[in-house]
């Protein structure tokens, strides 16, 4: 079962910054994928090995292409400042050499899980629901406003506390992988702070008339959506591995 979509409200008038904010917060907590019931199978230390791998392989295809839809979103922006803001997220991913970045330590996470790092790399194992809802991601960045690019990237409100919850569950229930396999959750905590907090200030400078906040809204509650279809796909694999 997925999020669903929240109809968007038609309001007439403008939306203050801090209606807007709270609005968008709301989103991030009603909508997040923490309450799938995977992330809460997951959390509680109930995934089998295998489970687990999947949702590595699964996610990593995710992962990956996050550089690819920053720097679509990149792409359309207007100034130098902008663009130094946002190239750093690139790098946070894809790092400034090799064996640096996010993606590195994902396929770190997959080795410490017992998985290849070449089967990773080749995409094997990624499930077709996965392959559409991030490809969906990746054309939404690439043809929608930077508004709504940047607005969708705004489930990085809840990104910290996940990772705090996961990081947790992880020593606790599955220490059979490598204490420095967790080393991306560790460095997202921080990460997503920041980057959340830059990006919600550039969707409430932005989103002025109540259209563009209606958009900002919508943008978000679709990322969760894009976010939610992962785990279904993953969730139902296990569903028939275990039928």
């Amino acid at each position: 079962m997925t999020t669903g979509t929240t109809p968007l409200t038609e309001h007439t008038d403008p939306w203050s910054p801090a209606d807007l904010e709270g609005r968008l917060r709301d989103v991030a907590r009603d909508h997040y994928h923490d309450r799938h019931p995977f992330n809460i199978r997951m959390h509680n230390g109930d995934l089998r090995p295998g489970e687990l791998r999947r949702w590595i392989t699964n996610r990593f295809h995710y992962q990956r292409h996050i550089p690819v839809k920053d720097a679509l979103i990149l792409a359309q922006l207007d100034s130098p400042p902008l663009r130094r803001m946002w190239m750093r997220r690139i790098e946070d991913h894809d790092g400034r050499q090799e064996g640096q970045g996010g993606i590195e330590r994902w396929l770190r996470l997959g080795e410490a899980a017992g998985l290849d790092r070449g089967t990773l790399l080749d995409g094997q194992g990624v499930l077709p629901g996965v392959r559409l809802a991030v490809e969906g991601y990746v054309n939404f960045c690439r043809l929608r406003t930077p508004l709504e690019g940047v607005a969708a990237s705004l489930t990085e409100l809840a990104a910290p506390d996940i990772m705090r919850t996961r990081i947790d569950a992880f020593e606790r229930h599955y220490r059979w992988i490598e204490p420095d396999g967790l080393a991306y959750f560790r460095s997202r905590v921080r990460q997503g702070r920041r980057d959340s907090s830059e990006a919600l200030g550039l969707v409430l400078e932005w989103a002025r008339t109540p259209a563009e906040q209606e958009r900002a809204v919508a943008a978000l509650v679709f990322k969760c959506d894009v976010l939610w279809a992962l785990l279904d796909a993953v969730s139902t694999a296990g569903e028939r591995e275990r039928g």
